[in-house]
C-alpha cells in the first residue's frame, strides 16, 4: 500500500526539480551567472567624432544585476584614464547610452588654455574601455573592451581675453559705474551663455551686445550687464559675484571661464519732493516780487529707496539771475545726477535753474561724489534775482522739480507745488537796470 505513495513522491520532486532547474536556466539566461556587469557592449568599435555626420557616435550597451554605482571610462596607451560616467547611481536592468567621443575635460601637456575644460574629445588613437559597477557591499566588477578614435576634433571653444572692464559695479543708475561690460574672443563656432551666479546657484543671463558679428561665430563679442535695474528689476545684493562664461561646440566640448565681480550700492534709485506736515511743499518766499528782487524756494527731498542716489551742484542756497541757466555758471547735465529745478511758463528749457539735492554736511561723499543716502532727507533752497519779464503771462506760474538726469522726470515729482508769481514790472519809461554782479563760479 505504501508504494503509490513512494512513486507519488519522488515524480513530484523529479517534477520540482525540473521547474527549479528551469527557471534558473531562464533566470541564467537573461542575468547570467550572478556576476554585478554582464553584457556590457559597444555598437562600433571605431568612430571619428568630429561633428560631420560620420561615425560620430557609438553606443555603449551593458546590464546590471543588482544596485551599484557605475562607472564608464577609457583608458589610453599610456595608462591615463578619461571618465564618461563616474560612479552614477544604477539599478538592476539594462542601459543604453550613446558616446560621442567626449569625456570629462582634461589638459594636454603644455596647453595655456583660459577657464577650465569642463568636457572634452578624446584625442585620437586606441583605448580601452571599461564599464565598472560597485554595489552596496563594496564587490566591484567590470568589462572592457577596444575602440579606436580617429579624425577627432583638435579645437576647442577658446573664450581668450575674457575680462570685465571693471571689477567693482554699482547698479543704481548714478552714471558713476552703472554697467560691466564683459568681452572674450571666440576661437571656435560654438554656443555660449554668459551670466552672473548667485548665492543661491541661481543663474542670472547677461545680454550680448549686438554688432555686424552673428552670436557663436569666432571673433571677438561683447556682452553689457546693468543688474537688471534698466528694466526696474532689483540687482542682487551687495557683495562679491563671478561672472561665468561657458561655450560649447558641435561636438560636445565645453569651456568655462569667469571673473569676479563686486557689488556695492546697488538698486534702483527712488526719491520725492515730500510735503512738510503744515505748509506748501514748495515754499516760496512770496507771490509778488519786484524787478531786481529775489525770490527764494525751500522744499525737502527724501530718498526712500535702498540705493544712494547721487547729487550735483550748483550748491544749495545758490542765486541765479533770472537771465541765466545752470550752464550760464557752470554746471550742465550730468548723466544719473538728481537736482532739484525750478521751472516756469515760458522757460526756454527745462529747468533752467538747478541745485543739488542738498547741503554737503545733509549728503555723504564716496569716492568724490555727493549722495543722499537711502532713507535720508535733505532740505534744499535756492533763489532766483528777478532781471524783467518772464514772458508774456503775469502772473507767471512757477514749479519745482526732482530731475534725474538723462534718465527721467517721475510724475510725482514733475511741476509740484505749482504757483502763480506776480512780477511787478514799472512801466517802461522807469524801468532801470539790475546792479551787474559776477556769474558766480564753480
Amino acid at each position: 500500500m505504501k508504494r503509490p505513495f513512494l512513486s507519488i513522491a519522488i515524480v513530484a520532486l523529479v517534477a520540482l526539480t525540473v521547474v527549479t532547474v528551469a527557471i534558473a536556466g531562464g533566470w541564467l539566461a537573461v542575468w547570467g551567472d550572478g556576476r554585478l556587469v554582464r553584457s556590457a557592449s559597444l555598437q562600433d568599435e571605431q568612430i571619428s567624432p568630429n561633428a560631420d555626420g560620420v561615425r560620430d557616435a557609438t553606443l555603449i550597451s551593458y546590464v546590471i544585476s543588482r544596485n551599484a554605482l557605475v562607472s564608464i571610462y577609457f583608458e589610453n596607451e599610456a595608462g591615463e584614464r578619461f571618465y564618461f560616467r563616474r560612479e552614477q547611481p544604477r539599478g538592476a536592468g539594462e542601459y543604453r547610452v550613446l558616446f560621442s567621443g567626449v569625456v570629462e575635460g582634461y589638459r594636454l601637456p603644455g596647453e595655456t588654455i583660459q577657464g577650465e575644460i569642463l568636457a572634452r574629445l578624446l584625442q585620437d588613437g586606441r583605448y580601452t574601455w571599461v564599464v565598472e559597477a560597485r554595489d552596496e557591499t563594496s564587490y566591484s566588477d567590470r568589462q572592457t573592451g577596444s575602440l579606436i578614435i580617429e579624425g577627432a576634433s583638435r579645437d576647442l571653444p577658446e573664450m581668450r581675453g575674457f575680462e570685465l572692464d571693471r571689477a567693482i559695479f554699482s547698479p543704481n543708475r548714478d552714471g558713476i559705474d552703472d554697467r560691466v561690460k564683459i568681452q572674450f574672443d571666440l576661437q571656435k563656432e560654438a554656443q555660449v551663455r554668459v551670466f552672473l551666479l548667485t548665492d543661491d546657484g541661481i543663474e542670472m543671463p547677461i545680454a550680448r551686445l549686438e554688432r555686424e558679428l552673428p552670436a557663436g561665430v569666432p571673433g571677438r563679442h561683447y556682452y553689457d550687464y546693468e543688474g537688471g535695474v534698466d528694466r526696474d528689476a532689483l540687482p542682487p545684493p551687495d557683495g562679491s559675484y563671478p561672472i561665468i562664461a561657458i561655450a560649447e561646440d558641435r561636438e560636445g566640448q565645453r569651456i568655462r571661464v569667469e571673473e569676479p565681480l563686486t557689488i556695492r550700492f546697488g538698486g534702483i534709485p527712488r526719491a520725492d519732493i515730500i510735503s512738510p506736515a503744515t505748509g506748501d511743499t514748495v515754499a516760496f518766499s512770496s507771490t509778488a516780487v519786484l524787478v531786481c528782487d529775489t525770490l527764494t524756494f525751500t522744499l525737502t527731498v527724501q530718498n526712500y529707496g535702498a540705493a544712494p542716489i547721487r547729487t550735483t551742484g550748483p550748491a544749495v542756497g545758490t542765486t541765479y539771475d533770472s537771465n541765466w541757466n545752470y550752464n550760464t555758471i557752470g554746471w550742465p547735465t550730468e548723466s544719473g545726477a538728481w537736482r532739484v529745478g525750478i521751472g516756469f511758463e515760458n522757460q526756454l528749457s527745462d529747468y533752467p535753474f538747478r541745485w543739488a539735492i542738498g547741503s554737503y554736511d545733509q549728503l555723504e561723499e564716496i569716492d568724490g561724489h555727493y549722495y543722499l543716502m537711502p532713507g535720508q532727507r535733505a532740505v534744499v533752497t535756492g533763489s532766483i534775482r528777478i532781471m524783467g519779464s518772464l514772458g508774456a503771462r503775469n502772473p507767471q506760474p512757477m514749479w519745482a522739480g526732482l530731475i534725474h538726469e538723462d534718465v527721467a522726470i517721475s510724475p510725482f515729482n514733475d511741476r509740484v507745488g505749482v504757483k502763480p508769481i506776480l512780477i511787478d514790472l514799472p512801466d517802461l519809461d522807469n524801468l532801470e537796470p539790475c546792479p551787474p554782479r559776477p556769474v558766480p563760479e564753480r
